[in-house]
């Protein structure tokens, strides 16, 4: 019977990168899984053993792809796929699931898209340290959300150097110096009256070819990464301080709280009030130092 380590990632917002769910799994021979799409980005490091990976590529057809240890697979969101475990030598490997507004830059950047799901390694020792952070996180599922998203960080950087071209890495270096402006910008300003316009004049660009490179690195266009970061700011301050449903509004860019309330609806699906309720907000934030429970990892 197959041996499994899995966990799901607390409840908790990382805009830039985020875990959903990762673990470990020696699996049955023929064991499968699928055919599914997942709603996040989905990475398998092949530990030992093989197994096959069937995927839709760009064009949706099915294609399959021989995976062997040392080797991996990315999954995209919204892409359906199935993987198998050979009948003889069925693998064995880790996973991670992860997202936010710098996941399809960084998985670009790794070399990875529809029609080219693998992972070789370029840089063996580099890899060494990629498969050590992804089991780290796995292994130490029960230390603090920063502490596991540092890791994140750290597999993903790992994941990059082993596998990313020079070239390609070099070619999106004034690129990423934009959006980093961008970030940089939006980070600082994003609780006053500031437009698309105002983020592009900040990098020194007109709008449209600004919009154009921050949906392509992002996978958002610069309106929608504002409201989500914004909504994102909201959510803290509605979980960890008393402040009302106004002043949030107006602390996170949004003066009128009816405007608020839309956006966050539109974002969540709840009213801001609703979301505070539903997630044991409104305390002060020095009150809810001193009295919140830790949450145990949902299983």
């Amino acid at each position: 019977m197959s041996e499994v380590i899995f966990s799901v990632f607390p409840s908790e917002n990382f805009v830039d990168l985020g875990l959903y769910q990762f673990g470990w799994e020696q699996c049955d021979p023929s064991h499968s899984f699928g055919p599914a799409a997942r709603n996040h980005y989905l990475f398998h490091l092949c530990l030992s053993g093989t197994g096959t990976l069937y995927a839709h590529n760009a064009k949706g057809e099915t294609i399959t792809y021989q995976i062997k240890s040392g080797q991996g697979f990315m999954l995209f969101p919204h892409q359906i796929c199935t993987y198998i475990a050979d009948a003889e030598i069925p693998w064995e490997y880790a996973w991670i699931e992860f997202d936010g507004l710098r996941a399809k830059e960084s998985v670009e950047l790794a070399g990875f898209h529809l029609d080219h799901p693998v992972y070789r390694a370029n840089h063996k020792d580099i890899a060494e340290f990629m498969k050590e952070e992804l089991l780290y996180i796995i292994n130490h599922k029960d230390e603090s959300p920063f502490h596991l998203i540092g890791h994140l960080y750290l597999f993903i950087d790992g994941l990059l150097r082993s596998s990313a071209s020079t070239q390609l890495s070099k070619g999106n270096s004034l690129r990423d110096f934009y959006i980093k402006e961008a970030f940089s910008f939006i980070e600082q300003n994003f609780q006053n009256d500031i437009s698309v316009e105002d983020i592009a004049a900040s990098c020194g660009l007109n709008r449209s070819y600004f919009g154009k490179i921050f949906h392509e690195s992002t996978g958002k266009s610069p309106q929608e990464f504002l409201i989500s970061y914004r909504m994102t700011k909201a959510t803290e301050l509605l979980k960890l301080t008393g402040l009302s449903i106004g002043d949030i509004g107006n602390a996170v860019g949004y003066p009128n709280q009816l405007h608020f309330s839309r956006a966050f609806k539109n974002v969540y699906g709840i009213s801001p009030r609703q979301w505070r309720n539903e997630n044991g907000g409104g305390k002060r934030l020095d009150e809810s130092k001193s009295s919140r429970e830790p949450k145990p990892p949902l299983q």
